[in-house]
Order: C-alpha cells, then sequence, then structure tokens
C-alpha cells in the first residue's frame, strides 16, 4: 500500500467509519501519534477537505410585509451573502420542496437551470409510490443540460420513482395539429396524471429567456399572436403575463402544448423558487396574479419589488 493509499484509507475509516485513533492504531499496526499525524497530512493534500456549511438566513421582516401585501400564504425570503452566491437558496427550496414531495403522491415540474440545480439538491432515496410527471412540451434549449434533459426523469430518479413524459415541442402555432398531437395516445398518460397532481415546483422566465431559443425568437408574432410584447413582464408555464399577473394569451390563441391554466392552478401547492434579480418584475406580476401558494425568492428581489411599489 503506498502512502497516498494509505492516508486515504486512515481517513475514511475516521471521518466514515468514525474509527478512534486507537482502533485505527490497532487496525494499521501504527503508533497513535502517526495515526494522528497521517490524518493531518491527509487534510493539508488535499485527500480530505472539510466544509462547513454556514446556516441559512431568512428576512422575517421582509416576509411579514410580503405576506400582507400580497396575501401569500407561504413566502420565504433568504438574504443574500456578500459574495452574490445564490446556492443557500437552492439549498433551502430543495429542502423546503423535497419535503412537500415526500407528502405528495403526483409532482409536476418544469425545465429550467434553478430547477435543475434544485433536483441535484434532493437527497437520493427511494419512493417508488411517487410519480412525476410532465406538464409542457420541450423548450428546445438543447444546448443546455437544463434545458434538453426532462427534469421530470431527473428528479423521479433522486426518488426512485415513476416518470411519465410528454413528447413535442413547447409551442405549437398550428391549432390542428395541436389538438391533434393533445389527443394522440403517447401524449395521453401525461395528460391524465396531470390532472392528480397535487404538487407543481416551478421556476419563472422572461420573454428574453424564450427568445434565447432561434425557433421561438424568429416566430415570436405566431406564438403570442394578438399581444403588446411590450407588457409581458414575465412567462409562467409557458405562458406570458403582465405586471399585474394577467395572463396574456386565452384558451383560444394558447399556442402551448402541454396542460391549460386551470390543470395548473389545480394542486393544493404550487411553490416558485425566482434567484435572479433581473425578474424582479416577473416576480411581482407572479405575486399579484398568485400564481403560487408558497414562493421562495432572495432578499435582492423582494426589496427591488418593494422599490417598484
Amino acid at each position: 500500500m503506498n502512502n497516498h493509499e494509505l492516508l486515504a484509507n486512515l481517513a475514511q475509516d475516521f471521518y466514515f467509519l468514525q474509527l478512534s485513533l486507537s482502533e485505527l492504531s490497532e487496525k494499521y499496526h501504527l503508533s497513535r501519534y502517526l495515526v494522528n499525524k497521517y490524518l493531518e497530512d491527509a487534510r493539508k493534500e488535499g485527500i480530505v477537505t472539510i466544509t462547513i456549511s454556514s446556516p441559512i438566513e431568512r428576512s422575517f421582516e421582509l416576509e411579514k410585509q410580503f405576506k400582507t401585501l400580497f396575501d401569500i400564504p407561504q413566502i420565504y425570503i433568504i438574504k443574500d451573502v456578500e459574495d452574490g452566491n445564490s446556492e443557500s437558496l437552492i439549498k433551502f427550496a430543495a429542502k423546503r420542496i423535497e419535503s412537500h414531495i415526500l407528502n405528495s403522491q403526483t409532482v409536476g415540474t418544469v425545465w429550467g437551470e434553478t430547477i435543475f440545480r434544485i433536483i441535484d439538491h434532493f437527497t437520493p432515496q427511494e419512493h417508488s409510490d411517487l410519480l412525476f410527471t410532465q406538464m409542457m412540451g420541450e423548450n428546445r434549449k438543447y444546448h443546455s443540460a437544463a434545458g434538453s434533459m426532462r427534469m421530470v426523469e431527473k428528479a423521479a430518479k433522486q426518488f426512485s420513482a415513476q416518470y411519465v413524459t410528454l413528447s413535442g415541442p413547447l409551442y405549437i402555432t398550428n391549432p390542428a395539429v395541436r389538438k391533434g398531437m393533445t389527443e394522440e395516445i403517447a401524449s395521453q398518460p401525461a395528460f391524465t396524471t396531470a390532472k392528480r397532481m397535487d404538487l407543481i415546483f416551478s421556476g419563472l422566465g422572461t420573454l428574453a429567456s424564450v427568445n434565447s431559443i432561434p425557433i421561438w425568437e424568429q416566430h415570436t408574432n405566431e406564438i403570442f399572436p394578438d399581444i403588446n410584447l411590450g407588457a409581458i413582464a414575465g412567462m409562467a408555464y409557458g405562458r406570458p403575463y403582465d405586471i399585474n399577473g394577467n395572463i396574456l394569451v386565452t384558451p383560444e390563441n394558447d399556442c402551448v402544448f402541454g396542460v391549460d391554466m386551470k390543470t395548473i392552478f389545480q394542486p393544493p401547492k404550487r411553490v416558485g423558487v425566482v434567484k435572479s434579480k433581473f425578474k424582479t418584475q416577473a416576480t411581482l406580476g407572479a405575486l399579484r396574479g398568485k400564481f403560487f401558494t408558497e414562493l421562495i425568492i432572495s432578499e435582492s428581489i423582494a426589496e427591488r419589488i418593494l422599490a417598484e411599489l
């Protein structure tokens, strides 16, 4: 056994198996002095790294203000950290959503970088009775793992759960084609399952995020007909809405290939997570439109919203 292997084995036995110095001394036929020295060497050489997670701080005063202003059942406002890192918000959101998932049966989610990162923080465990469902078609952001990978599959793997997907693009502008795709036998499992959702977790988008995908940018006026694009404050579940939370598409001109807004508003728990300060207006519109029963945002977004009121 070379020195590197010895240090790694000692460290694993000490930190993971929690063997005492005397037990390690006996196992490796070393003096306690050497065991202690080698454990220190393992830290110095980077074989062992120690991370201390600081507690996640919330702004309770802002939360109280927002509950009064927007009549939202649950809002969590995570204090900003000096380096601007949003990891604490993501970790907090993952814990909250995971607790909801474990008390749910059918869970719907969407794509996006925020959701991707949240799912990565779920604790892997087995809950085979859970079912995850895709609610909308693919956004066609194929150069991003957070866009092209179906989030329901990624989430389901964390819980060893079942999942159903929906094959097709997010937007279909031809009404007859969209209706036909909806009625296809391959689409029915997702639409049927979505009617039973008791939890949705989602992020928010903007028109800029839609336009970052070339095919949608080239056909914006066809996807959102008769809509003043300047009035769009944000995007939720593929639909545009204004600063007052009004959905700007009607059922008649809604080009989304996916479940309708009535189905989306049906689950008793709808959790939204927003970490980007550039989504201030999107967040304000979502609050006014009561899109979520629970919202998790950063302190900087909350302060920007208050400044706009």
